[in-house]
């Protein structure tokens, strides 16, 4: 905190004060998303034990309904519209062949986990791209102030010119350092995203396989 009260300009202590909480957000997301990875791949590693090691397409809905995580919310969207597809009379958005109508669930389900695990991304990118100007902004603000000073006082020597130029580069040194991890935590939380629904993909393949196998009936 001593570094607020060493820089003179309000300017620069206010953008040091807003890159430290950008900062504090980045690693808000990145250590809540750390967790709710983790969460979510211990879950589907558990819902692929149980749901592969049962021999009957009725006992795999149940693993399904009694279960948590991505993977899990797939196959309880694909059980619960077999359900819909075998009443008599379903509603309008049943309607259709039975392939095309659960296909569609499914991708609709898909989506919607995409779109839950994007959370936070856009906030990383947008930290990462801008905290470096943000802190630019505060070092070439600083270099102003610190030039009228040096004007006033009438004296160009090193020590007079050391000291608040080296405050004001303080400002793209902490923007830097702020955005560093907001872009490796963007990097690495995308790759996982990437492979995840990968995995989800595969297992909505293999639920319409069976589903087919099954006649579409639950």
């Amino acid at each position: 905190m001593n570094i607020f009260f060493s820089v003179n300009s309000p300017i620069v202590s206010a953008t040091l004060a807003v890159l430290i909480l950008l900062s504090v957000v980045t690693w808000s997301i990145a250590l809540f998303k750390f967790w709710k990875h983790w969460q979510a791949k211990k879950n589907d590693r558990v819902f692929n034990e149980s749901f592969w090691s049962v021999h009957e397409w009725n006992k795999a809905g149940d693993v399904a309904l009694n279960s948590t995580g991505d993977i899990a919310r797939l196959a309880q969207a694909g059980f619960t519209e077999l359900k819909s597809l075998g009443e008599v009379k379903p509603e309008l958005k049943h309607l259709g062949a039975p392939q095309d109508v659960l296909e569609r669930q499914l991708r609709q389900t898909l989506q919607n986990i995409q779109r839950y695990h994007e959370r936070g991304l856009a906030e990383l990118a947008t930290i990462g791209s801008t905290a470096p100007f943000v802190g630019l902004f505060g070092t070439v603000w600083g270099i102003m102030h610190a030039l009228q000073g040096i004007g006033q006082s009438g004296s160009a020597s090193l020590d007079v010119v050391a000291g608040p130029i080296g405050e004001a580069l303080i400002a793209t040194a902490i923007g830097i350092a702020t955005a560093l991890p907001a872009v490796l935590a963007y990097n690495f939380f995308l790759r996982r995203l990437k492979v995840h629904l990968t995995d989800l993909d595969n297992f909505t393949h293999d639920f319409l396989r069976l589903a087919q196998k099954y006649d579409y009936k639950f």
